[in-house]
């Protein structure tokens, strides 16, 4: 038998290298998931909500800030709000409007209970209070929160005077008009909050201007007035009313010193009608000299004797006499 030769086989490398349409497909893989788990990851900061849809239904409709976990995009779509945040509009006028000084008559003008025009501008401050129905209840949050307003600013302007809108009322009319339009945009399921409804300016029209600054110069005169006689009535009454009590007790006191005096003198005289009635003879005599000696010093006196006699000289003498009287 003859043998065959053989050459030796080449010898082949332990692994074979793979293909590099392999490697490039497995990077793609592995970028792919990195993306699928970071868009899985996402945060929400402190100012902030989140609202989560799945395919377009809300599977979570507030997430408050921290990191949460998704399905990945397209699947979960994660919408953020600052609901932290005081969003503001302006009803009567745009916010551009406000800064260079142009007015828009037809949409600042509100009738008034005594069928008089007035021009307002009023700032409303609102944030979001309920995430989710604020992004799906409403297209336009905005315009749903100007009607509401401008629907009860409407109703109150007309329940008061023009006076009263453009003094007094204008805290409580602010006040009435937010309260009745969150109730309204709650009805509406807006998932808002008004925090201001703020009366900017309140004006008459321009053509009724001065009679309006005319009405208001003078009821602030007559405030004053009004307040300068309060002053004085504040002033002279209290002094009246002391000088009346001052009166009152003097003449209390004045009363108090006659019946006491009165009582002395009476109970003196009881004392003295007492004394008399036990020697009448005696004591009568005794007053009776008291009382001449009392009268006698200031009475102009003429003696005659028994027999009937004047002697002339004694009442010129007693006319001359210089310390004689009456």
């Amino acid at each position: 038998m003859k043998l065959l030769d053989t050459e030796p086989a080449a010898s082949l490398p332990a692994s074979a290298p793979p293909p590099r349409s392999n490697t490039l497909r497995m990077r793609l893989l592995y970028a792919f998931a990195a993306i699928l788990v970071l868009s899985s990851v996402y945060i929400v900061p402190a100012d902030q909500q989140a609202v989560v849809t799945r395919l377009g239904a809300v599977v979570e409709p507030r997430v408050t800030p921290g990191i949460h976990l998704s399905l990945p995009w397209p699947i979960d779509r994660v919408t953020k709000l600052k609901v932290q945040q005081l969003q503001r509009l302006v009803i009567g006028g745009a916010l551009s409007d406000t800064v260079v000084g142009r007015a828009q008559p037809l949409l600042s003008q509100f009738l008034t209970g005594d069928q008089n025009i007035i021009h307002m501008r009023v700032v409303v401050q609102y944030s979001v209070g309920v995430p989710a129905d604020y992004l799906f209840r409403a297209e336009d949050v905005s315009r749903l929160i100007a009607a509401a307003t401008e629907s009860e600013l409407a109703r109150r302007i007309a329940a008061h005077s023009v006076d009263a809108v453009l003094t007094t009322e204008k805290a409580a009319i602010q006040e009435e008009v937010r309260a009745a339009a969150q109730k309204l945009i709650n009805g509406y399921r807006a998932g808002v909050i008004l925090a201001s409804v703020n009366i900017e300016s309140a004006a008459p029209p321009p053509e009724a201007a001065d009679a309006f600054r005319d009405v208001a110069s003078a009821r602030a005169d007559s405030s004053r007035i009004v307040n300068e006689a309060q002053g004085y009535s504040n002033d002279v009454i209290p002094k009246a009313r002391g000088q009346a009590q001052q009166l009152l007790e003097s003449a209390a006191a004045f009363k108090q010193r006659k019946i006491n005096e009165a009582q002395g003198d009476a109970s003196r005289f009881t004392q003295v009608a007492a004394e008399y009635a036990k020697a009448s003879e005696v004591n009568g005599r005794r007053l009776y000299m008291e009382t001449m000696e009392q009268v006698l010093p200031r009475i102009r006196k003429l003696i005659v004797d028994k027999n009937g006699n004047l002697d002339l000289t004694i009442i010129r003498k007693g006319i001359d006499a210089p310390g004689d009287r009456k």
